[in-house]
């Protein structure tokens, strides 16, 4: 058996991973990533990357089969399966590549293949060949796709994940969607408008991470006039008839070739062996942890990326995976680092944003807030690119002025939102942003007219919606 003594181990070579060692690096060069999956992280391989890739194609096949809006004649339009798989695999082996280039420049010795789990606090076991000692370790093992266990009984090799998605050769004939946040809404709507017979099943009456009832409501009308959607399934079942899945709820049934789970992710802890370092786990097995440091309890242990169930964005496990590493290596002079204002996007269309503090939160925390919104239904650069629909609702603090949070179903919402979250960031208030230049006609026009709303509401009494 081989023995590795180093300063600072991480466990998993993922966005996170990669991050904390580049951070750990700065303090110390006996530092060694331990990887057992892939290298080439989740957004690069089966996120975010390939997803926007199949985005792009639904995109450009919606666009010409609507061109006639505009007075444009488009004779046919062909969704070639095969040529838009090619496309999106082959651009995502090349995302991955770079991922992969970058971590095999890395020294050999900062290198180990295997998988790790607990031995006692300071030593991991590494596949059946090596134990390495370490004086601090970082956990960055991600996250996976979560499968209802009954529903991979009922469907076998008929039920799928996003990671599978993105290996298809071609374009299936028909998919359920079971489940209705982010993954699920990006695929399911991409895949209908490439011309796959779609439904998506949402155990409950809520679409999408928008948690303001205003526009919870707002989502699910837009969504299903354009997708067969079913909500309030809590009672579907599946069940196999040759190559097809029946899906059943309430009265409705309905065949499909394949079965997306796409409800939620599960942190990888399962073969970490955490109680061996003596570390508490709640019920999802994810140890207490501090945000601002990365340090579980008040141990030599740090955790950072989608496993500690926080934030599940690349940009957060890049930041979590920075804090994290930074103080492993600086391990026991550790500091706080400041959060960046969280940021969160859906790329449907319209797309879905929030910037700052939720709706719900603001509820929770009982912060004397007011709103402001917009409709982008008459909006005039939305109008004009037949892309009005949806609304955008800002949140501000009474008596400071300051502007909390923002929800929004709408256009270019990837866009606002950053605006958004960088004067959350900033703390600017309300009158400071209206003092920004705004040119004319951008959508960003209907972000002025939200803020002028909320500039009015916060003048006014405030009612038991917040208005």
């Amino acid at each position: 058996m081989k023995i590795v003594d180093v300063d600072v181990a991480i466990i998993g070579a993922g966005s996170a991973g990669m991050s904390a060692y580049r951070a750990a690096l700065v303090h110390t060069k006996q530092v060694l990533v331990i990887e057992d999956a892939h290298y080439g992280t989740t957004c690069a391989r089966v996120g975010c990357m390939p997803s926007k890739l199949l985005i792009a194609a639904a995109e450009a096949a919606h666009s010409a089969q609507h061109a006639e809006a505009f007075g444009v004649q488009v004779e046919s339009v062909k969704v070639d399966g095969v040529a838009v798989m090619k496309r999106v695999r082959e651009e995502r082996d090349r995302f991955v590549g770079f991922v992969e280039e970058t971590v095999m420049n890395w020294p050999g010795a900062h290198r180990l293949w295997g998988s790790a789990c607990f031995i006692d606090a300071h030593t991991l076991q590494v596949g059946e060949h090596t134990q390495v000692r370490a004086k601090q370790i970082v956990i960055a093992t991600g996250s996976s796709p979560r499968i209802n266990a009954e529903w991979r009984e009922a469907a076998g090799d008929r039920l799928i994940v996003n990671d599978d998605v993105f290996s298809w050769q071609t374009l299936p004939k028909s998919v359920a969607v079971l489940g209705a946040g982010v993954i699920a809404l990006e695929l399911a709507q991409a895949l209908h408008r490439l011309g796959v017979r779609v439904r998506l099943y949402g155990r409950s009456q809520r679409i999408s991470s928008l948690t303001d009832p205003v526009l919870q409501e707002l989502a699910l009308s837009i969504f299903q006039n354009e997708c067969p959607v079913t909500m309030n399934a809590s009672d579907l079942q599946l069940s196999r008839s040759g190559d097809e899945i029946v899906v059943t709820t309430g009265t409705q049934q309905e065949r499909f070739q394949w079965v997306l789970a796409a409800s939620g992710r599960t942190p990888n802890t399962q073969k970490l062996a955490l109680m061996n370092a003596g570390l508490r786990l709640d019920e999802h097995g994810v140890p207490s942890f501090n945000r601002y440091t990365g340090q579980i309890e008040d141990s030599h242990i740090f955790i950072a990326g989608d496993v500690n169930r926080d934030l599940e964005i690349l940009h957060e496990a890049t930041d979590e995976g920075k804090i994290a590493g930074d103080n492993a290596g600086r391990f026991p002079n550790i500091r706080e680092h400041r959060r960046r204002t969280p940021l969160a996007i859906i790329f449907s269309d319209p797309q879905v944003m929030i910037a700052g503090t939720e709706h719900a939160e603001l509820i929770r925390q009982g912060v004397d807030f007011a709103v402001g919104a917009v409709s982008f239904s008459n909006q005039g650069r939305s109008r004009v690119m037949l892309k009005n629909k949806g609304a955008l609702h800002l949140y501000a603090e009474r008596g400071s002025g300051r502007l909390l949070g923002a929800e929004m179903i709408g256009p270019s919402a990837e866009h606002l939102g950053h605006l958004l979250a960088w004067s959350i960031q900033r703390g600017d208030t309300v009158s400071q942003m209206l003092d920004y230049p705004f040119y004319h006609p951008v959508i960003e026009e209907g972000l002025r007219t939200a803020l002028q709303a909320v500039k009015r509401a916060l003048t006014t009494v405030k009612t038991d919606t917040g208005l």
